[in-house]
This record gives C-alpha cells, structure tokens and sequence, in this order.
C-alpha cells in the first residue's frame, strides 16, 4: 500500500493589514458617534411632539408653514445625497475630476439648502414668531436649527474634502475620510426626511 506523505503546512505567520486594522476603527468609531445622533434628534422629536400643540394663543403650523418651501428644502438635499453618491461611485473608479465635480455639486445644493432654511426662519422672524413665543416654536426652532447646524458643519467638511483630494489625489486616507463623510451627509438626508413627513406634512394635515 502506497502512503502518501503530504508536505507540513507552515502557520500563518502574516501580519493583519494596519491600513485595514485603522479602517475598521474608524467606521465603527463613526457609526458609535452616529447613534449618538441618533438618540439626539429622536430626543428632539420626542420634544416637539409633546410640545407642538402648546402654542400659547399663537399661530400653529398650519399658519407658519410654507409647504412648497419645504418641499423644496427636501428635494435640494435629496439631489446632494444623489451627488454624494455619484462622488463615492467617482471614488471607487479612482477617476478624481469626477470625485470633485459631484463633491462641488453636492457643496452647493447643500448651501442652497441652507440659505432656503436661512429664508424661512427669517421670514418668520420678521413676521414676529419668534423662538420664545411659544412652546411649538421652541421645539419646532430647535429641532430644524439642529439639523441646519450639522448640515452647516458638513459643508464646512465638505470643502476641506474638496480641497484635500484636489491637493493630495486619491489615496487611502483621502478615501476612507470620504466614506465617513458621505454616511454622514446621506445620515443628515434621513434625518430631513423624517423632519418633513413628521414635522410639515403632518403638521399642515
């Protein structure tokens, strides 16, 4: 009977990648601070829908709210998530004018989207409808401020992206920041979503 001796197989020996190592720490230690944001804006729900209907003898959504306008809002960074997107597909292909032509689209439809949230509330200032004219008001001021300030932050990001891959090109720390980036702009496209379905469309209901 023939026996067949097979060759020893050598152990592993090989190093984890640290590159990949520090990736995986920095989507996670992301995603961790996303939850956080998380409980943060469903406090800030939690809060206006208790306090919607204490208006204090004063106007309620149905007399403040400009639907088309926030229809509007809503579509402007729906078309930025859709950008943002495209730059990460860009990314992918390592093609880096792609990278930066959908960053710049998605910088400027998000700005846009801040000057239109910008005209709102100045219009309801204007009108005399103040953060401390009512509870709803509080609420409604805290909850849409919180989001513009972040999305306020992303913008300022986002151009520090620009100019980082415009400068650098792509490599593994320009894209991994991208990736962060962009969980964060399409988190905020959420958020806004639940904003105008809970906030406008019910309240002018």
């Amino acid at each position: 009977m023939t026996v067949y001796h097979h060759p020893p197989v050598a152990p592993d020996t090989s190093l984890p990648d640290p590159h990949q190592d520090t990736f995986s720490k920095v989507i996670f230690g992301f995603w961790t601070y996303l939850m956080t944001d998380c409980l943060l804006f469903g406090t800030l729900f939690a809060t206006y829908g208790v306090l919607h209907t204490h208006l204090f003898h004063g106007p309620g959504p149905r007399e403040l709210f400009d639907i088309k306008l926030a229809f509007a809002e809503t579509m402007v960074l729906l078309f930025s998530s859709l950008a943002c997107g495209l730059a990460m597909l860009s990314a992918k292909k390592e093609r880096v004018k792609h990278i930066l032509l959908w960053l710049a689209v998605t910088w400027v439809l998000g700005a846009s989207f801040i000057a239109m949230e910008f005209y709102e509330f100045h219009g309801l200032y204007q009108s005399g409808h103040s953060w401390d004219q009512s509870a709803f008001l509080s609420s409604f001021f805290t909850l849409v401020g919180t989001h513009g300030l972040h999305v306020s932050i992303g913008l300022i990001w986002m151009f520090i992206m620009i100019c980082q891959v415009a400068y650098q090109g792509l490599n593994t720390d320009t894209f991994r920041r991208l990736i962060v980036f962009s969980l964060f702009w399409h988190f905020l496209d959420l958020i806004w979503v639940f904003i105008f379905t809970f906030v406008y469309l019910l309240g002018v209901a």
